[in-house]
């Protein structure tokens, strides 16, 4: 973990220039920005183990659909609006998140208690393999600072980029 927090506190010291970076990625084509990101998103992750990290479980919560929060009540055999009130609260743009982090479902092993039907933004973390990564470049760019694998992939990504 000592050697994922570097990574993150590496890309929080290099804020500006990171999202001045960014800001030129949303100029370049779309086709080129994604194969970019999917081919680096593949060789972080070959690096990088989530359940040695756990930091997005552990310093912030997704959004739960509806969808979400009635899959996940059925498997903890609760009515959807038992699980609500239990685990989550409506946020400033009327969505359902978390009431509280760490994620009630995370458990001492970094493993998640509820990961058969964990919510689909959990799934998708950190959206890095997504098609249209220009769309999500604002988002992205905070999880550099959230998540290591994220701050690794903009490394190798600024590496390719200005070696041409």
């Amino acid at each position: 973990m000592q050697q994922y927090s570097e990574i993150i506190q590496k890309a929080r010291s290099r804020k500006k220039e990171l999202r001045k970076f960014c800001n030129g990625l949303k100029t370049k084509k779309s086709g080129f920005v994604d194969q970019l990101f999917h081919e680096a998103h593949e060789k972080a992750f070959d690096e990088i183990d989530c359940l040695a990290c756990a930091n997005c479980c552990k310093t912030t919560g997704p959004l739960f659909t509806s969808k979400d929060v009635e899959r996940i009540a059925a498997y903890l055999k609760l009515k959807p609006g038992e699980f609500a009130e239990k685990y989550l609260r409506i946020d400033e743009d009327e969505d359902y998140v978390l009431k509280q982090v760490p994620c009630a479902f995370l458990l001492n092993d970094n493993r998640c208690s509820i990961y058969e039907v964990r919510p689909k933004a959990c799934r998708e973390y950190p959206h890095t393999d997504r098609r249209d990564m220009q769309g999500i470049i604002d988002l992205t760019y905070k999880n550099a600072f959230v998540c290591p694998a994220v701050a690794r992939i903009f490394e190798m990504i600024e590496r390719r980029v200005n070696s041409k």
